[in-house]
C-alpha cells in the first residue's frame, strides 16, 4: 500500500466510512498480494501494528502521519540485545518452516546450515535491524501513550503510562 493510499485508508475508517478495502500483505512473499483485500466496516477499534507507525520524519512541513490518526499508542519495548536474541531465535524457527516454502521471498535461507543462519541472522540484524531501531523506532518511543518493556522470558516487567 503506498503513503497515499494508507492515509486515505486511515481517514475513511477514521471518519466512519463503511466498507473501506485494504490490501493484503503476504508475509511469504514479502509483498501485497495483487486484487485481494480485506474489507473493515466501522470497527470500534482499530489495531495498526508497525515499527514505524509513531515516526513524524523532520515535521517542517504539514505532512500527514500515521500518527495523526492515532488515538491511543502502544510502544512494545525491550533491551536490544534480547530484541537480536529473538530475531535470531526466530530466524531459526522460519528457516525450518516458512523459508522452506518454494515460494517464500527468503527460501534461499533454508538451504543454510544452524551456524550459517545464525552469522546471517545476525548480521542482518547488525546491518539493518539494529539500525533501524535505533536511527527510526527507538527515537519514537516516548510519543507512546504506553510503553511496555518486555524482560528475557517476554513478560512484561515494566509499564509507563503517559497523561
Amino acid at each position: 500500500m503506498t503513503r497515499l493510499n494508507s492515509f486515505a485508508f486511515l481517514a475513511d475508517v477514521k471518519s466512519g466510512k463503511s466498507n473501506v478495502t485494504v490490501p493484503i500483505y503476504s508475509h511469504l512473499t514479502y509483498d501485497i498480494i495483487p486484487d485481494e483485500f480485506d474489507v473493515v466496516d466501522k470497527p470500534d477499534i482499530l489495531i495498526l501494528e508497525g515499527l514505524n507507525v509513531l515516526q513524524t520524519g523532520n515535521n517542517k512541513t504539514n505532512q500527514t502521519f500515521v500518527s495523526d490518526f492515532v488515538d491511543f499508542s502502544i510502544y512494545v519495548d525491550a533491551e536490544e540485545k534480547l530484541l537480536k536474541e529473538w530475531y535470531i531465535k526466530r530466524f531459526l524457527k522460519f528457516r525450518e518452516s516458512a523459508f522452506n516454502d518454494p515460494n517464500s521471498y527468503f527460501k534461499h535461507y533454508a538451504s543454510l546450515s544452524k551456524e550459517e543462519a545464525i552469522t546471517t541472522a545476525s548480521k542482518i540484524w547488525d546491518e539493518i535491524n539494529g539500525l533501524n531501531l535505533n536511527q527510526n523506532i527507538l527515537p519514537t518511543r516516548e510519543r507512546a501513550n504506553l510503553i511496555l518493556k518486555k524482560g528475557e522470558n517476554h513478560q512484561v516487567e515494566l509499564v509507563k503510562l503517559r497523561k
